[in-house]
């Protein structure tokens, strides 16, 4: 579902108060965008992994709990908290008799609702839908003016009003980029002040440090109210396991912070293939399942019914570099599985991106990024981070391939809807009114139609070669900058109430006077 939104500009605002022609005047310059309900699949997930396989991966991963184990690193707390559930703890190591941690997960909520401070971007995580974040977590930025250079907070605002304004993305996301210009224990509080005031779309909050969690806590209850913030979730955060089998005190910290304020996670190996898990795909899948369990069950001793989702980051390796690889076939494959997987113990599921390691938004870039979405789409991942602005494996966000990409997640959407199969969408009207050696240009059938028939871009060049031509031959880079140019111009603010607005701000600037800049 489709929502028009118009925004008039301050002066059209004044115009309108002298009559009905400066109102229609208002009207035509009025600022005016869509944006996209969350996708909701009508079409089946793609499974790979047979009934057999299935088992034989969930029989495997308890025995990796039972006779392997993982490492609580630095947690006490974590180690007795097993303990008393039944595990066996030895120092660090924490083994599981079988079956304990999936039982364990089983409070967790198969579907949740995001709340943003819109209602209207509220969003379902879970089930048939899927709900698109952008990129996350590159300290480098990209664009055709300036190149590749380290993030600011400026970018990071840009990043987040691009959002604002992308019709198919459905969230503003968490570290879109670092803002390597404010110091490191103070720069999550611009970030979330930014996806707070700049976006009403849902956001992520920080992970960095048990602080920057309560923070975001914090913070996010200024802008919901303390009872409505207790009672729902208005964060979905993002816990990365140290892969192999290692949960260590700073993400553990995150995810008791959250899962007690009854905020959302995202349980997620951090999977590089012949690195940090197996070489195998039924290896990695075997390793993804062990790690999420011992998460979500975690999760679920802080505080049964913590909304949780089935995360799995994974990409290879280039065996002759060491360097990562994306849009690979076993990628693929890593990411229908566990999509298996995560239905199977009735999880959300978070996974694919635009992932890719090139570094311009060229046709590598493109391959690889149609590779992973694709495939995010046929796996029934229910959350995908990384949805768009993604480069260089993840170390740069770049301007021009978030709008690239975001165009593009409006292809998932078109497919999502699966195949019109209605009166109107059979057009045996159509087919009378033309017969044989006829067009379809004009009958009635195109004409009610045209406006929706096809999918349409916002950025991608069909124009004759003339036309092109006459225009300057611009790539698609060049066509894109031009995109980012003419949203940010046109980016407006969503309103917030003043009080709101002055309440985070004085938080924002107290918590910077109470200690100093920390740049490490």
């Amino acid at each position: 579902m489709n929502q028009v939104v118009e925004q008039p500009t301050a002066s059209a605002g004044r115009r309108a108060r002298g009559g009905g022609g400066a109102a229609r005047r208002a009207e035509r310059t009025a600022v005016k965008f869509e944006f996209a309900r969350y996708i909701e699949r009508n079409i089946p997930n793609l499974e790979i992994l047979n009934e057999e396989a299935l088992a034989i991966i969930e029989a495997n991963a308890e025995t990796v709990l039972e006779e392997i184990g993982v490492n609580f690193v630095d947690n006490p707390a974590a180690l007795d908290r097993w303990r008393e559930a039944g595990a066996d703890v030895q120092g660090e190591r924490v083994r599981f008799p079988k079956g304990l941690a999936r039982e364990l997960c089983k409070t967790a909520p198969s579907s949740f609702v995001q709340h943003a401070r819109n209602p209207e971007r509220n969003v379902t995580i879970g089930g048939k839908n899927l709900v698109l974040a952008p990129v996350y977590g590159p300290p480098f930025v990209r664009d055709i003016h300036g190149g590749r250079r380290y993030a600011t907070l400026t970018d990071f605002r840009n990043f987040v009003k691009l959002g604002q304004m992308s019709k198919w993305v459905h969230h503003s996301g968490g570290t879109v980029c670092e803002p390597t210009d404010v110091a490191v224990n103070k720069r999550h509080l611009d970030m979330l002040f930014s996806h707070m005031t700049l976006s009403d779309k849902p956001y992520m909050g920080s992970v960095t440090e048990r602080s920057r969690c309560v923070d975001s806590v914090e913070m996010s209850k200024i802008l919901f109210g303390d009872d409505f913030v207790d009672q729902n979730t208005v964060m979905t955060s993002l816990v990365n396991i140290n892969s192999p089998l290692t949960f260590d005190p700073i993400m553990m910290d995150a995810l008791e912070v959250y899962a007690a304020a009854n905020q959302a996670c995202i349980i997620s190996p951090f999977i590089v293939g012949g690195a940090m898990a197996p070489v195998s795909v039924a290896g990695t899948l075997t390793q993804v399942l062990a790690e999420v369990m011992v998460g979500v069950a975690y999760s679920q001793l802080i505080r049964k019914g913590a909304p949780v989702i089935f995360g799995a980051f994974v990409t290879s390796i280039d065996m002759n570099s060491g360097a990562p690889t994306f849009g690979t076939p076993e990628a693929a494959q890593i990411t229908l599985g566990a999509g298996q997987l995560a239905r199977r113990m009735g999880l959300p599921y978070r996974s694919a991106g635009s992932f890719n390691g090139s570094k311009l938004p060229d046709a590598q870039a493109a391959y690889e990024t149609a590779n992973t979405l694709n495939i995010g789409l046929l796996s029934g991942v229910n959350f995908m981070l990384h949805a768009c602005g993604w480069l260089e494996g993840g170390l740069v966000a770049s301007y021009e391939k978030y709008v690239m990409d975001a165009d593009q997640l409006g292809v998932l959407h078109r497919l999502a809807a699966g195949v019109d199969m209605s009166e109107n969408g059979q057009a045996m009207d159509a087919l009378r009114e033309v017969g044989p050696g006829g067009h379809f240009l004009g009958c009635a059938h195109t004409q009610s139609n045209f406006k929706e028939a096809f999918w349409k871009t916002n950025l991608l060049d069909y124009k004759p070669f003339e036309t092109w031509d006459e225009e300057g031959g611009r790539d698609t880079m060049t066509i894109a900058a031009k995109r980012v140019e003419k949203m940010l111009g046109e980016y407006q603010a969503p309103a917030i109430d003043p009080g709101i607005n002055e309440a985070l701000a004085e938080y924002v600037a107290k918590k910077k006077a109470a200690e100093p800049d920390a740049f490490m």
